[in-house]
């Protein structure tokens, strides 16, 4: 298994720890500790959280820029690659909606979107092409990733500034998920052909 590959399986292997500091209640006194400044307030275990996804999504330019770099893109690597950010995205999205920390609603639009996107693609593989990431797509992983961070960071700094950023942002995630997902129909329609079906 190559460096890329190995970087991917990192960041699956991440998503079970990061859920751990975000979900599980350890009877600890470290666990309960949280970082107060003034009114702002983090709970260690958010924070580390947070730190891993963050690592975590970094990961994902790293081992594309290495795979295309010096010529290690394989099948696996096409596979997991995808795999894992859907799978880093969900789950963060899902914890967050049940710390209440996102509305249900956005988690499920955004997951649904992935899903749908994701069989978009399938179907285009069955039919002997390949559908790039688009600009909007990119937008649609950047948005999600920045977001997701404000709102495991409590809206670090932005609280300062009484900016509700984190919200805005999640909000703005899911337009763009939306707008992404359409946009990626739209193009591709020729690859849903329903006089096959």
């Amino acid at each position: 298994m190559n460096l890329p590959n190995r970087i991917t399986l990192a960041r699956i292997f991440m998503i079970p720890l990061m859920l751990v500091f975000l979900l599980v209640d350890i009877d600890a006194a470290w666990w309960s500790y949280a970082i107060e400044i003034g009114d702002y307030s983090l709970p260690l275990n958010q924070l580390i959280a947070a730190l891993i996804f963050i690592i975590a999504a970094s990961t994902d330019g790293i081992d594309g820029y290495i795979a295309r770099k010096h010529n290690l893109v394989t099948n696996l690597g096409k596979l997991l690659d995808p795999l894992a950010d859907k799978l880093l995205v969900a789950s963060v999205l899902i914890a967050l909606a049940a710390m209440g920390k996102c509305d249900a609603w956005i988690a499920i639009v955004i997951i649904a979107r992935e899903f749908a996107v994701t069989g978009l693609r399938e179907v285009a593989l069955l039919e002997g092409s390949v559908i790039a990431a688009s600009n909007w797509g990119k937008a649609k992983t950047i948005t999600q990733i920045v977001a997701i961070s404000a709102l495991l960071l409590n809206n670090f700094p932005f609280v300062w500034l009484n900016v509700p950023f984190d919200v805005i942002l999640i909000w703005l995630a899911a337009l763009i998920t939306i707008y992404s997902g359409i946009d990626y129909f739209v193009k591709n329609k020729s690859v849903l052909n329903f006089s096959k079906m």
